[in-house]
């Protein structure tokens, strides 16, 4: 079969329309770019179909070949890759005992580093509130494929903190200056970690519904770290046996 040439074709036209949040929310689909990517998703049981400028592809799973020019107006890189998946929203299950609570993360390369993070160092379940869209192709991207390995939350922050108390779950609030040194907190099996905005972090309201606040202590040359950075420290200091 010849390969789709044509950036007005309509099958391209719907797959670009994924690149819009609103879009990707009614479809329940989302892109992703790149051959370790796809196959994450594919391995996930989300993938739905492929679209490659290679006629050829390792997945036993619905291909369209595509010209390199059609590739470029799907792909969100630079130096677009030469396949890219179409997949289907991950579904919600159960939380489990690590849970990392993202209040106002509004850059996609932050929350995709988090995304990384938070599968190496053992969480189960991201829950999400008035950050960017975690189905967005940048922050997919950053993720590099994990996040088909996480539970993913949509939920009002403040109910969902309220309802994990209900669940004897600890919650520890993220600070820039104040709280424990993290170094000497004790995190329970069954916890929330509540990370926010890259600016401003926490409010006060979220943090005082925490059990306690921790902090990372770095000389004074540094203000403060990124927040994707901040959490991968965090959660790696949190799964370490001494902590449990």
């Amino acid at each position: 079969m010849p390969a789709i040439n044509s950036v007005n074709n309509f099958k391209v036209l719907q797959w670009s329309k994924l690149q819009h949040k609103a879009y990707r929310d009614k479809q329940k689909l989302f892109i992703v770019e790149g051959y370790n990517s796809v196959k994450e998703a594919f391995e996930a049981g989300c993938l739905k179909e492929i679209v490659s400028t290679d006629a050829i592809t390792s997945f036993n799973i619905k291909s369209h070949h595509v010209t390199r020019e059609v590739m470029e107006k799907l792909s969100s890189l630079a130096t677009p890759t030469k396949i890219i998946g179409i997949c289907h929203h991950i579904t919600e299950r159960d939380y489990k005992d690590s849970v990392l609570l993202i209040s106002q993360i509004h850059h996609p390369g932050n929350l995709g580093t988090i995304i990384r993070s938070a599968v190496a160092f053992n969480v189960d379940t991201i829950v999400l509130d008035n950050s960017v869209d975690v189905y967005n192709q940048k922050v997919i991207q950053a993720s590099q494929g994990m996040i088909f390995h996480l539970n993913i939350l949509k939920r009002p922050m403040r109910n969902f903190i309220d309802e994990l108390r209900g669940q004897d779950y600890q919650i520890i609030g993220t600070t820039v200056k104040e709280g424990l040194s993290l170094h000497t907190v004790k995190a329970n099996k069954k916890r929330a970690v509540l990370i926010g905005n890259e600016g401003d972090g926490l409010g006060v309201e979220l943090l005082s519904m925490c059990d306690f606040n921790v902090n990372i202590k770095t000389n004074s040359k540094c203000e403060s770290l990124n927040v994707g950075v901040a959490t991968s420290i965090i959660l790696f200091s949190l799964s370490l046996p001494q902590c449990q």
